[in-house]
């Protein structure tokens, strides 16, 4: 007997099946949050200051496409807190989370449906659709759109105030990331 391990042949008595989905969710979080910035890096203190007015809009580009995975934390958390005084909402926003995570984007396969391809357009359309109408109903919808917005207001803010100098971004990537959707083409 081996106590404290995880199976991961066949041979075991678990679902082999099983195993391997969890180990391809793994990676595949953490190939997605391989891009997060160390927090030390993005609270530098010396690397703030007030930017000229011209600069503030490459520093916002090149910030976002530096810390994107490091914004979206923070975004989602600060909904997240806003949830705890609505204890529906909080279940329903993570029931929800866990759906996206398992149809949207840990899902290796095309998803088939009584033998009808679903593609990812069709599936990301009918998740927002459905996570806005059960959002409502929990009658939260307010307290997220102020939650909202003020994480994207303190993203913008970060921004603005990082100075770019020790960050290495590739410009294109950059100017995509503002121009044209995730995995989509450039323009």
């Amino acid at each position: 007997m081996s106590y404290g391990t995880i199976p991961t042949s066949s041979s075991s008595t678990g679902n082999p099946v099983n195993l391997e989905y969890i180990s391809r969710a793994k990676e595949r979080v953490k190939a997605g949050l391989g891009t997060r910035r160390p927090w030390r890096e993005m609270f530098n203190f010396r690397c703030f200051n007030l930017p000229s007015t011209s600069g503030a809009f490459s520093r916002i580009k090149k910030n976002l496409a530096f810390f994107q995975m490091n914004y979206a934390i923070i975004i989602l958390l600060i909904v997240f807190l806003s949830l705890l005084w609505h204890p529906i909402s909080l279940i329903v926003y993570i029931v929800m989370m866990a759906i996206w995570l398992f149809l949207y984007f840990l899902r290796d396969a095309p998803l088939v449906i009584f033998g009808w391809l679903i593609t990812d357009r069709v599936i990301l359309i009918v998740l927002s659709v459905v996570t806005i109408i059960v959002l409502l109903l929990t009658r939260a919808i307010t307290n997220i759109l102020v939650s909202l917005l003020v994480g994207v207001v303190v993203v913008l803010i970060h921004a603005v105030v990082r100075k770019t100098d020790d960050l290495y971004v590739d410009e294109e990537a950059a100017g995509g990331l503002l121009t044209s959707p995730p995995g989509g083409p450039s323009s």
